[in-house]
């Protein structure tokens, strides 16, 4: 995620503008967030002490951001919701795994932690903001081209429209955030208010 970083600061330092930033660095992040899989992997097997179904809902949301929206669908790439939820989810990343390496080696600075249970408050709704962005941004291409949809009669007898699945996708943020965003609240407050043993939460 690091990476990530410098590649888009660069970008931005030398062409001025969000567009065409997702191409340059989209082999980087598809590489990174489609290996955080390795995430729900860990949760399975108990490496890591944590919610597999919190897990699963935020690794997988976004690897479907990544490989079933903004890489298929790519007159969308440059939109500047895209760009949006690419600098949340890399500064979110960069603060989440210094946490997690910090706590580790048992010399946690105060600002790591300090960042780790503040940023999300202004970085998950931006994120959020820029993901449902960009699926809205998406639904025109996909309800023109009918992309991934199965239509009848076929040998199976079983239809599927992706566009209305974008929409309940859309949807489906509406109960999902609020639970996901309460709860590091909660851990916020037992974090820098209260207890100090911190789970991995997300």
């Amino acid at each position: 995620w690091l990476v990530l970083a410098v590649a888009m600061a660069r970008f931005y330092m030398e062409k001025g503008t969000h567009k065409g930033l997702y191409k340059s660095i989209q082999k980087t992040l598809k590489f990174f967030q489609t290996f955080a899989l390795l995430e729900i992997v860990h949760c399975l097997i108990g490496i890591v002490p944590t919610s597999v179904l919190v897990t699963g809902v935020q690794v997988s949301s976004r690897i479907f951001m990544v490989w079933l929206i903004t890489h298929s669908i790519k007159p969308i790439q440059n939109e500047e919701s895209v760009a949006l939820f690419l600098v949340s989810w890399t500064v979110t990343e960069i603060t989440r795994y210094s946490f997690y390496t910090f706590s580790l080696l048992d010399h946690l600075p105060y600002f790591i932690k300090w960042a780790r249970y503040n940023f999300f408050i202004i970085l998950y709704p931006v994120g959020v903001a820029g993901e449902l962005l960009t699926i809205y941004a998406a639904l025109p291409y996909v309800k023109k081209s009918g992309m991934f949809s199965v239509r009848l009669p076929n040998k199976y007898n079983v239809s599927f429209d992706y566009y209305y699945f974008l929409l309940i996708t859309m949807a489906s943020y509406i109960p999902l955030f609020p639970q996901l965003y309460f709860h590091m609240l909660r851990q916020r407050r037992k974090v820098l208010y209260g207890e100090v043993t911190v789970e991995k939460d997300d």
